[in-house]
């Protein structure tokens, strides 16, 4: 098993049944005032929001909006200026990127690097010796629990293959069997459907709701809008680094401010 399915929290009104139960006790994640500056931009500007436990909370927002700047905050791979960040009640702001691993935030990246030379089930191994609670320290059972992620990901045919010859769906499948080999209790998605045909995104969003009902809450980058409606229980919308909508997905999609600065240039561009 990946991780626990969840059956203690009561179930979210308005949710498919095949969502995962929210809770409604501690956010598993809360953020406050959020900022970080590059050479004097700033690129997230005081940003707060929290993510319940098992939630899939959406991120939108056009490019270069902040979205990847925040979840770069959230793992640790980049150093907030301001702010305040805690993660099952615990501060961790000042915790390096590979201890908020080991306490259970994984991630995907939006620029897919497996490591060269590897086979795929080597790839993922890696990251089930390296996750939650320090990891798999035997080979022999991070290899089994890779081989896992591999199947839940679809991607059980190829762990013998090297990583570096995958095409670019099945790269983003990769991703996601690393993070989930890490064992995680906050999954951060970014943009794991960018470039996938309708077929695939399809797949892709049913993994994410199989990951989501196994209780792992999920924080979802993503332009595919199909997807965001699809998944996410509730929608947090960044523009020029700043929060400009955060709620239940249905009433963020229909707020004039996000019409205007992000979906209506679709809509436009759509008639």
């Amino acid at each position: 098993m990946i991780a626990p399915e969840r059956s203690d929290s009561p179930p979210n009104p308005g949710a498919p049944h095949d969502r995962a139960r929210v809770g409604d006790d501690q956010p598993i994640l809360e953020a406050h005032q959020l900022t970080k500056r590059f050479h004097g931009l700033v690129a997230v500007n005081a940003v707060g929001f929290h993510i319940a436990r098992g939630e899939i909370l959406g991120l939108i927002g056009p490019n270069g909006a902040g979205k990847t700047t925040l979840i770069g905050l959230v793992s640790g791979t980049l150093e907030a200026d301001a702010g305040e960040l805690r993660f099952q009640g615990r501060p961790i702001l000042e915790l390096a990127a590979y201890r908020r691993a080991h306490l259970g935030i994984g991630r995907t990246f939006q620029v897919m690097k497996p490591f060269p030379g590897l086979t795929v089930l080597e790839n993922v191994a890696i990251g089930a010796m390296f996750g939650n609670r320090g990891g798999e320290h035997r080979l022999a059972r991070a290899r089994e629990r890779a081989r896992e992620c591999l199947e839940f990901v679809g991607l059980g045919q190829r762990i013998e293959q090297r990583a570096d010859a995958l095409g670019g769906p099945d790269r983003k499948r990769l991703e996601l069997a690393k993070a989930l080999a890490m064992q995680p209790t906050l999954l951060l998605c970014d943009e794991v459907m960018a470039g996938l045909n309708h077929v695939e995104i399809e797949e892709v969003i049913e993994v994410i709701r199989k990951i989501n009902a196994r209780g792992i809450s999920l924080l979802v980058i993503e332009h595919v809008m199909k997807a965001i409606q699809s998944l996410a229980h509730r929608t947090l919308v960044l523009h020029h680094g700043e929060k400009i909508a955060d709620g239940p997905t249905r009433d963020v999609l229909a707020d004039p401010r996000v019409v205007e600065a992000y979906l209506g240039r679709r809509k436009v561009a759509a008639t």
